[in-house]
């Protein structure tokens, strides 16, 4: 694998193994999993690979195969505060691990992903699992997939400074081929979810709009503490324990007001998705992921021109829904379509975008994949 030569490359020896983490894509519950509610995703066929070895002392070697200047510079970092960039995904990990009591020195890895980065993807969730995965192995700490993705949680969260939910790293650590995953963010309780789309005659097709807003820039943290300041002011510990909506609404205003509404009604979205596909009615859930998508524009305020265009366009050319996926200001949109139909909906789609003198967005066909697990 091409991991496993550039490692030779690069540090002289052969890696003790190579372990991959995928991407995932939410079909439903944004942000929902840091209210302690309830969200959808499934892992995607793309995904990062760390070829790793263990070192003998502090120090950590990396070398990422995507660097931005195309070089192979191998970095070193024998001090967290020397972590700078995406370095700090990975160092993060080892930090948290550290923190947590176990036993891990330094290593030296290479990187290899192929996740489309900046499409809301969550390549940064893969990268952090990957490395966890690697070192639970290498130093046989004996974590269980929830353990790793609670520490890359916290690696993205106190390390990096992205004050990001669970879902991300529990899709990537928790992913079963053919199937989304339902979990609890409160409880950490999670559940397959059988997404068998080719048997049902349709695919979940991802539109990057290419547009790429960084998360941890404000926005992202503002929504949250506009979640918490109306959790605090409604006297819950999270919004997921509102129960009358209508009351809540009533004791609450502007943004708060907004982001409220939009929770309280994806969480229920969410079980609804979950009771159609049980109940074997694929196509119906359309109109929930339709509903989803004006929620997270109007209430959470997270879309953007891109996105909605794409939306409106997928529906328009045949979809039977669409929207937004991940944390917004750009990224994807997903659209559930029938096979069909496929062609129609990328022209319908490309020709939105081709009108407003916009790049052409890129097509990405997802089918559930398995979550993380040792290559070789």
């Amino acid at each position: 694998m091409r991991g496993a030569e550039a490692f030779r490359t690069a540090f002289g020896r052969d890696p003790e193994g190579l372990w991959h983490a995928p991407g995932r894509v939410n079909l439903i519950g944004e942000h929902t999993d840091y209210n302690g509610g309830f969200v959808l995703p499934f892992a995607v066929p793309w995904g990062v690979t760390a070829a790793a070895a263990r070192r003998d002392d502090d120090t950590v070697r990396l070398l990422s195969l995507q660097a931005a200047d195309g070089s192979a510079h191998v970095e070193r970092i024998s001090a967290y505060d020397q972590a700078e960039g995406w370095t700090r995904y990975v160092v993060g990990v080892f930090w948290a691990l550290r923190r947590a009591g176990h036993p891990v020195r330094g290593a030296d890895l290479v990187i290899d992903g192929d996740v489309p980065r900046g499409a809301g993807l969550s390549s940064s969730a893969a990268l952090e699992v990957s490395v966890a995965l690697a070192l639970n192995d290498l130093y046989e700490l004996g974590l269980g997939g929830l353990d790793l993705a609670l520490l890359a949680q916290k690696a993205e969260n106190d390390f990096v400074g992205m004050p990001c939910g669970i879902m991300d790293q529990a899709a990537s650590a928790l992913g079963k081929e053919g199937h989304a995953l339902f979990m609890d963010c409160r409880s950490l309780a999670t559940r397959a979810v059988p997404l068998d789309l080719a048997a049902e005659g349709f695919q979940v097709l991802i539109i990057d709009t290419g547009v790429h807003h960084e998360l941890a820039d404000g926005q992202y943290a503002r929504r949250r503490q506009d979640c918490e300041n109306a959790a605090k002011r409604l006297g819950v510990e999270s919004l997921r324990d509102v129960t009358d909506l209508a009351a809540a609404l009533a004791a609450l205003e502007g943004d708060e007001r907004r982001r409220t509404q939009h929770v309280v009604t994806e969480n229920h979205r969410v079980e609804a998705v979950i009771g159609l596909l049980r109940a074997g009615a694929l196509p119906e859930i359309g109109a929930l992921l339709n509903a989803s998508h004006l929620s997270l524009r109007d209430q959470y305020e997270v879309s953007c021109a891109e996105l909605d265009v794409a939306v409106e366009a997928a529906v328009r050319g045949g979809a039977r829904g669409a929207r937004m996926t991940g944390g917004g200001f750009g990224g994807s949109a997903i659209a559930l379509v029938a096979a069909d139909r496929l062609d129609r909906v990328r022209e319908e789609v490309a020709r939105s975008y081709a009108e407003r003198g916009w790049a052409p967005p890129r097509f990405l066909p997802a089918t559930p994949a398995p979550g993380a697990r040792r290559l070789a």
